[in-house]
């Protein structure tokens, strides 16, 4: 366990019209991983059974080795939080919210709190309420960065964003975890986001893990094959292809296991392979959750 931020196992949830259904998920030490689901899917729910804020029915979780709830008022201190929803004073400003935060946190980083304020380009005297949203949200990264916590959790932090400010924010993000040796685990709907700064990429879909793999492996093993298949021909397709689209002799493969000796298998069936295609974790989300109502 000393080489993982966090472990769940077999965590359950209930609520009268949702559940968390057996969730299973670790992140090693140093690493990034990206939580995906629409809204509804049970992100929130996970990271707050995580924090201890909500209490599991069952199952264990552990947060940097230590077990939760149980364990939470030691395990949450080195941990850094970030919500879509959570507010700040508005009458109060940033300076007086930095002041707030480092009188609780001793390992609070003065020199970079003034370096984030620069980078986001933030006013400290200026009064929360005057901010916007996108302000709020780099103010909110801010106070949480400048503790050094050694797992950051991020719950839609982009959400409401316009482009520009969400396409800012994210590379402020993504610069300042490159020179930092921390865990993060950010959750989204928004999978342009999680391909941009994540290492690891979790689907989650209605209560239930899809998949957790390296982001590299998926974007790897998934791709689009255009084909035509040729008069006579019985296409004998493996588990791990379905069909996109088909309309006489010319269809679209999805994979989620490319490789050479696919491609090899399908010409010796009288298939010619016209063009292979990259998917975007957008379109691997998409497909995974495809797989899944099929197989309901």
């Amino acid at each position: 366990m000393n080489n993982l931020a966090f472990q769940l196992k077999g965590v359950c949830k209930s609520f009268r019209h949702f559940s968390l259904q057996g969730i299973n998920l670790e992140l090693p030490k140093g690493q990034i991983m990206g939580f995906v689901g629409p809204n509804g899917a049970g992100k929130s729910t996970t990271m707050r059974i995580l924090l201890g804020l909500m209490k599991h029915d069952s199952g264990t979780v552990d947060l940097l080795g230590r077990s939760m709830p149980e364990k939470q008022i030691v395990a949450r201190r080195p941990v850094g939080f970030v919500s879509e929803d959570m507010r700040l004073y508005g009458s109060a400003t940033l300076a007086w919210h930095i002041r707030f935060v480092r009188s609780l946190y001793p390992e609070w980083d003065d020199d970079y709190s003034r370096e984030l304020i620069g980078r986001f380009e933030l006013e400290s005297d200026q009064k929360v309420k005057q901010f916007s949203h996108g302000q709020r949200v780099k103010a909110a990264l801010l106070l949480a960065l400048a503790r050094r916590p050694q797992l950051l959790v991020l719950d839609e932090p982009t959400t409401g964003l316009d482009p520009v400010v969400r396409q800012e924010v994210l590379t402020e993000l993504l610069e300042t975890l490159q020179s930092e040796e921390r865990s993060v685990f950010f959750s989204s709907h928004n999978t342009q986001d999680v391909e941009q700064i994540c290492d690891l990429v979790t689907f989650i879909h209605k209560g239930r893990i899809l998949e957790s793999d390296d982001k590299e492996t998926f974007l790897d093993r998934w791709r689009l094959l255009a084909l035509r298949i040729e008069p006579d021909s019985e296409l004998d397709l493996p588990p791990a292809c379905t069909w996109k689209t088909l309309q006489g002799r010319h269809g679209v493969l999805q994979t989620s296991a490319f490789s050479e000796t696919l491609l090899g298998d399908l010409r010796a069936q009288g298939v010619t392979v016209l063009e292979v295609e990259r998917m975007t974790l957008e379109e691997i989300f998409m497909a995974r959750v495809g797989l899944t109502r099929r197989a309901a």
